[in-house]
């Protein structure tokens, strides 16, 4: 089956595209999304042509040099038959959740064909532990970054109770004042200002630093160099969404400030225990304590640059065959972790807060990326590439964090059990994926083999760590109520 893709003439790709395509940069976007049933491939080959290949960028291919600044998106026509893959496999396959993870994993081998558009996805109809069916994207980080791909990727699906309505997804809610001291605003907001510039100047001189010569310590997790090449595994957790609401809440933070401090938490013991086999190596295992006490080690933390388009407008976009409010607007922040084993398992989440709230008041993110494009305008691809990779070669992790539908959603006829997007081709040993769905969140990890050789065990501590912060803030919320009663 064939179908005529959204017809925009050639166009010359974008800056951060153009990143994208470095041989130092060329990464992919991984998603995959749990089927509560047998997955139908003419059901998603018929949703497909109704709605992604209306997407100009799903229906165009890449020509011109990949060394120069040459390259175009251009028109084509796509072959469902060289995107939909649908391998015959055996239903009662021995461990069906391993098989997932190796075929996943095995697609990071193999790079794309540029001469059709860089988009495809397998179906495989095998039972594992959280699904029926298991279908994966694999979309070049080219077309989109994760939060664009991830909301697109909403907008083609419809509410499970009512198949003809668009899922919902959380707003931010921009919170107003009604303090009518005209003064005491004014006063505020210049000190806002002064504070925005100088935090935004301090950030943007460590980022500088970091491509110079700050390097994060050398650990057991920190990527070998050009570890970007490396084939890496995928593995998840699902974890109660409601969970970490109950932490937002008590401790008047945000998801992403849990998330991210669960991470810290999870990583710190995670390295413990990596910490303490060497230590055993050498004939000591008498520490309690196995980490260093001075250790440097910095997230990559993604965010999404661009005015949240609403699912509608998504839906709209594809219909019409426009491609507004798409591509690559993403910025970053280099966000450092308290590697430590605290008593409170509520420290982690407290001191990601603080760090958090002095980064939201800085321009760091809106400077980052497109710092690199501006470099790429100015002395080319090879030059932005190198500032990015070396930037993400001396940091350890990254880290992203995307919101998801509200209620349990259908792609095509089939319900969703869960959502897992990641990536792979930056130059870190980790990456670590927050995605929320309904009321579960989704844990992702890509991780390195030859670095993170048990990636399920890190996990383990991830989904450990959310549980003792779950249960401090419990024991927390419940002393709270107590004494808010004998008062």
């Amino acid at each position: 089956m064939t179908n005529s893709g959204a017809m925009i003439g050639e166009e010359a790709l974008s800056p951060a595209a153009q990143l994208f395509h470095s041989p130092s940069l060329n990464c992919y976007i991984v998603t995959m999304i749990g089927s509560k049933t047998k997955i139908n491939p003419n059901f998603v080959k018929a949703g497909l042509e109704q709605t992604l290949l209306k997407h100009p960028l799903f229906s165009s291919k890449i020509v011109g040099s990949k060394e120069g600044r040459n390259m175009k998106w251009t028109p084509t026509t796509v072959k469902l038959e060289n995107h939909v893959f649908v391998p015959n496999l055996d239903p009662n396959i021995d461990h069906p959740d391993q098989f997932v993870e190796d075929y996943v994993s095995n697609l990071t081998k193999t790079p794309m064909d540029l001469s059709k558009p860089l988009w495809e996805i397998h179906l495989l109809n095998v039972k594992t532990s959280d699904a029926e069916a298991v279908g994966v994207f694999r979309i070049h980080h080219s077309i989109g970054d994760g939060a664009s791909l991830t909301s697109l990727l909403i907008a083609s699906t419809r509410k499970t109770s009512d198949p003809e309505a668009l899922p919902t997804v959380p707003i931010k809610k921009r919170a107003g004042s009604t303090n009518s001291n005209t003064t005491f605003w004014w006063l505020l907001s210049i000190w806002f200002v002064l504070r925005l510039i100088w935090n935004t100047c301090v950030d943007f001189m460590l980022f500088l630093a970091t491509f110079l010569y700050l390097k994060d310590t050398e650990s057991p997790i920190k990527g070998a160099p050009r570890c970007d090449l490396t084939t890496k595994r995928f593995a998840y957790r699902i974890v109660s969404l409601d969970d970490i609401k109950f932490v937002k809440n008590v401790m008047n933070m945000t998801i992403n400030d849990v998330v991210l401090g669960a991470t810290q938490a999870g990583l710190s013991r995670y390295l413990d225990r990596r910490y303490a086999t060497e230590d055993e190596k050498d004939g000591d295992n008498s520490n309690t304590n196995n980490l260093p006490e001075s250790l440097r080690l910095r997230a990559i933390v993604f965010a999404n640059l661009r005015a949240t388009a609403g699912i509608q407008d998504m839906a709209e976009m594809m219909a019409k065959g426009s491609k507004d409010k798409w591509g690559n607007e993403i910025g970053y922040v280099i966000f450092p972790l308290t590697i430590a084993l605290h008593g409170d398992p509520l420290e982690h989440i407290g001191e990601v807060k603080a760090k958090m709230e002095r980064k939201k008041l800085s321009l760091e993110a809106q400077c980052t990326l497109p710092f690199s494009c501006r470099v790429l305008k100015t002395f080319g691809v090879k030059a932005a590439a190198a500032l990015t990779h070396t930037v993400f070669t001396n940091t350890t992790v990254a880290f992203s964090n995307v919101c998801g539908p509200l209620e349990e959603v259908s792609f095509f006829g089939h319900s969703i059990a869960f959502l897992a997007p990641s990536i792979y081709g930056f130059p870190h040993a980790i990456t670590i994926h927050c995605q929320s769905y309904a009321d579960k969140m989704t844990i992702i990890l890509a991780a390195d083999p030859n670095v993170v050789p048990d990636p399920h065990r890190l996990l383990d501590d991830l989904e450990e760590s959310l549980q003792l912060i779950k249960d401090a803030a419990l024991k927390k919320g419940s002393s709270k109520l107590l004494s808010e009663k004998e008062d």
